[in-house]
């Protein structure tokens, strides 16, 4: 967008000197032939002096081969005249000389009307090229650059853009799309957690059975020798039992829950907060929820700001779920060498009890009846700031739910 200006600022500004240039030369080439007609008056003048025969009928001066003098008569102050003309002394009697008028400063004035109504039409022309086209093709940019880094929660605004319209539309399909991907991952994540939950309760079965084969040869139960074996048998095959699950629990947990890329470096805080702000404005205003944002100060962060956005996001997508939607607030303190940045939200109905399992893969609070989710936001969170070096904590007061990133100053 900032080439683009330089480019229409340049273009005008050439467009402006080229109409100053014209103008000089116009003026100091042309302009004196709007007083050609001085030029032949003197001729004229020169005329009636070297003959006295026009001086008495100066009707008879021949006037055909001038370009301006029309007509040569003796001066009757009471004569109206309805032609431009200079007045002449030529010995001792005063002649009119009548002319026609220039038309050299209508074409001025045409000349700088043109050029003008030229440039206005090309600033107006460059102004709907920006704001139609240059302005929204930036704003898309940002949007396939947000999908990159996989903040998939921000919705694309859809606009009536006749040249991007249907992009903009196919840019939030895909967005969906991937979102909607993320949680189908997501899900079969669960259960696949799920799977390994359920094999590790079943060795429990050929753990327990190997036990009473084991106590039962130690107490001496099996008096013959095709007994205890039997037992070993049995122990032997339990034990294959568990190596089969075991090796089923290998498989499935061999590849990372979760992947979380980390990019620490040196951001400020202001650079974190305006995109929340922005959105978040706009999207509580919406739905009607107060939404406050503490004054701070602009201190600079040791964290990757893209994964800070996102944690700062699933905290607001939280507060939005399981708040009552009256108030939502960002407040921000200091603690040692650390920022830390709150998100509350009024109407918390999660039990105390649960504030310690809140962050655990999975889990879902008894407040989360009926609210579609997955467990999983915030142990993203709990994840993304334990590799950025930092923390997040929780606490209810009062009926208001505080979750708090503690993240390190640089």
């Amino acid at each position: 967008m900032n080439r683009f200006r330089r480019a229409v600022s340049v273009i005008i500004f050439l467009e402006v000197i080229i109409m100053i240039a014209l103008n000089i030369i116009y003026i100091t080439k042309y302009k004196h032939e709007g007083r050609y007609y001085r030029v032949e008056a003197e001729r004229v003048v020169r005329l009636l002096e070297s003959d006295d025969n026009y001086l008495d009928d100066p009707a008879n001066v021949d006037v055909t081969g001038y370009n301006r003098v029309i007509r040569v008569s003796i001066f009757n102050p009471d004569e109206i005249c309805n032609n431009d003309y200079v007045v002449e002394k030529v010995k001792g009697r005063l002649y009119r000389i009548e002319y026609k008028a220039s038309n050299d400063n209508n074409a001025f004035v045409l000349m700088n009307i043109g050029m003008a109504s030229g440039l206005i039409l090309t600033i107006a022309v460059f102004i709907y090229i920006g704001a139609k086209v240059i302005a929204p093709f930036d704003k898309m940019s940002s949007m396939t650059e947000e999908l990159a880094k996989g903040n998939l929660t921000t919705p694309i605004k859809e606009e009536k853009n006749r040249f991007f319209g249907k992009f903009l539309w196919g840019m939030d399909m895909l967005r969906e799309t991937l979102e909607d991907s993320k949680l189908k991952n997501l899900e079969y994540q669960k259960e696949k957690k799920t799977m390994l939950l359920s094999l590790s309760h079943d060795i429990k079965t050929p753990l327990s059975a190997i036990k009473l084969y084991s106590k039962a040869l130690s107490e001496g139960i099996y008096d013959t020798e095709e007994k205890k074996n039997e037992a070993i048998t049995g122990i032997l095959n339990k034990t294959e039992e568990i190596r089969g699950y075991i090796d089923e629990i290998y498989n499935l947990s061999r590849d990372e829950f979760m992947e979380f890329e980390i990019h620490v470096s040196e951001y400020y805080l202001r650079d974190v907060m305006e995109g929340i702000t922005a959105y978040y404005k706009d999207k509580l205003s919406v739905l009607h929820t107060e939404f406050d944002i503490e004054d701070y100060d602009n201190v600079l962060l040791h964290c990757d700001k893209d994964r800070l956005v996102e944690a700062l996001q699933n905290l607001m997508e939280n507060a939005i779920k399981y708040g009552d939607g009256k108030k939502i607030a960002i407040s921000f303190s200091e603690e040692e060498d650390c920022r830390l940045i709150t998100v509350s939200n009024t109407g918390s109905s999660l039990d105390e009890n649960e504030i310690n399992n809140i962050f655990d893969s999975f889990y879902r609070g008894s407040n989360t009846d009926n609210i579609k989710g997955n467990g999983l936001g915030l142990y993203i969170v709990k994840q993304l700031m334990t590799r950025m070096d930092g923390d997040v904590f929780a606490h209810i007061a009062n009926d208001i739910f505080n979750i708090t990133l503690v993240v390190r100053k640089a």
